[in-house]
């Protein structure tokens, strides 16, 4: 039997089948996913193209070359849909978790509309299930991926922008007190500890070790990765590190992970920060032939630099959102359970002993605490009855109360079939869910 006919999934009719992908698909698929991806631009999208054929091509250390799903046309070999599985570590206030990370989704306009993007979902699905993935997070157009059970549920990117006069000049006489260079392969641990250190502020956030670092400065191409910075003093101290993208976007550089060690001051720090992304702006704006007019920090809807700047970030960003799909939700609460635990003993509800029946209206969970332990995290059925239960959230809405995304008093009021029956369980609940905001940079 030969290669591609083992890649077969399933044959789908109408001359369509559905196989796996190989490193022989990388030029046909980069140019598929540049066109399908180009954000209203008749042009191919160097960046998406750039990151397809680096999927295929080269070393990953979640992603193998089969991990694309494609539905082709038998009777020309065309690939006419595509989405591929991105598998990861994220943790949950610490506790790691993994994450199937579907993406590069997309169908040629004459074939949208058969089911094609659902029969991959589904098939991808089974794939993370296998690998023993709790979740499946993607980014993507509003409210596509609600149709294969995903919720807007996470903080996505976030960001402030400031302008020229908002650029810190140096004093007279005084020189730059820090100096940033390209990172090595040297840098690598480094880069890891002080990265781990800033997701400690979040409670979710994606676990990248030192083979995922390597991949993204070494194995990734140029024109689509971002380029990893190390902060110095001038004796050559190493104090953070800095990414940002290797052209403007938005009319100007945008950095989208700034970290410093413990104990360096954010205020020292940051006015060098900026200088820099303004003078590298300026040089890449030169080179493009683009004018570089604002720097950016993508960084999330709450970071320090933000506090340490204040109104030299005039413009604000409000985050989008992941969507996140949990296909047992009682699974991934139980392995959750150690965080959710120290949030009930931080709390008033601190030592809790009871029963809490969530209803999501078809389904529902029930929750056993003993103790400020819990004990039990299962299925539930609510009955006809009307609000049956302790507490109700409509559709997958619990999923932004999990995730810190949204507050039990904001999705109450955004919607009027979210409610809760007692203070108790309110006050369980605010200690169990609080809204906090995270960033995640996931595995690309």
């Amino acid at each position: 039997m030969s290669e591609a006919a083992r890649s077969v999934i399933k044959q789908l009719g109408a001359g369509l089948i559905l196989r796996r992908s190989s490193p022989a698909d990388a030029e046909a698929l980069s140019a598929l996913c540049g066109v399908l991806h180009t954000d209203g631009s008749e042009e191919s999208n160097p960046y998406i193209a750039a990151w397809t054929r680096d999927l295929l091509t080269r070393p990953h250390p979640t992603f193998h070359a089969d991990d694309f799903t494609i539905v082709e046309e038998t009777a020309t070999g065309r690939i006419v849909s595509t989405l591929n599985l991105i598998s990861q570590t994220w943790s949950y206030e610490g506790i790691e978790f993994g994450v199937g990370r579907p993406e590069l989704v997309g169908t040629r306009p004459e074939f949208r509309n058969r089911g094609l993007i659902r029969l991959q979902m589904e098939e991808v699905h089974q794939w993370s299930a296998a690998r023993g993935e709790l979740v499946q997070a993607i980014t993507g157009i509003p409210f596509y991926y609600r149709l294969f059970g995903y919720e807007m549920a996470l903080d996505l990117d976030g960001a402030r922008t400031g302008f020229e006069l908002n650029v810190p000049s140096l004093k007279q006489g005084e020189t730059e007190a820090y100096g940033f260079r390209r990172a090595t392969e040297a840098d690598i641990p480094f880069i890891e500890e002080t990265y781990r250190h800033g997701c400690r502020r979040y409670p979710i956030a994606c676990i990248r070790d030192r083979d995922v670092w390597r991949h993204e400065m070494l194995d990734q191409s140029e024109i689509y990765n971002s380029l990893v910075m190390i902060i110095e003093r001038t004796d050559g101290e190493q104090v953070g590190i800095l990414r940002h993208l290797p052209h403007l976007a938005q009319h100007g550089p945008s950095a989208n992970l700034y970290e410093l060690k413990p104990g360096v001051s954010w205020l020292d720090v940051t006015p060098s920060v900026v200088r820099y992304l303004w003078k590298t702006g300026k040089e890449y704006g030169i080179r493009d032939g683009i004018e570089c007019s604002a720097f950016t920090f993508v960084l999330g809807e709450a970071h320090p630099v933000y506090e340490a700047l204040k109104e030299g970030l005039p413009r604000l960003h409000r985050s989008y959102a992941w969507y996140l799909r949990v296909p047992d939700l009682p699974a991934f609460v139980q392995h959750i359970a150690p965080a959710l635990e120290n949030r009930l003993a931080g709390s008033i509800a601190v030592g809790y002993s009871g029963e809490q029946h969530i209803s999501f209206y078809r389904e529902g969970m029930r929750l056993v605490f003993e103790h400020g332990k819990l004990t039990g995290a299962e299925p539930w059925q609510p009955g006809p009855k009307e609000q049956e239960g302790d507490a109700a959230f409509p559709g997958l809405t619990f999923l932004q109360l999990l995730f810190g995304y949204r507050s039990l008093e904001e999705l109450k009021a955004s919607f009027a079939d979210c409610w809760w029956k007692s203070d108790e369980t309110r006050a369980v609940l605010e200690a169990l869910f609080p809204k906090k905001p995270s960033q995640v940079m996931p595995v690309s």
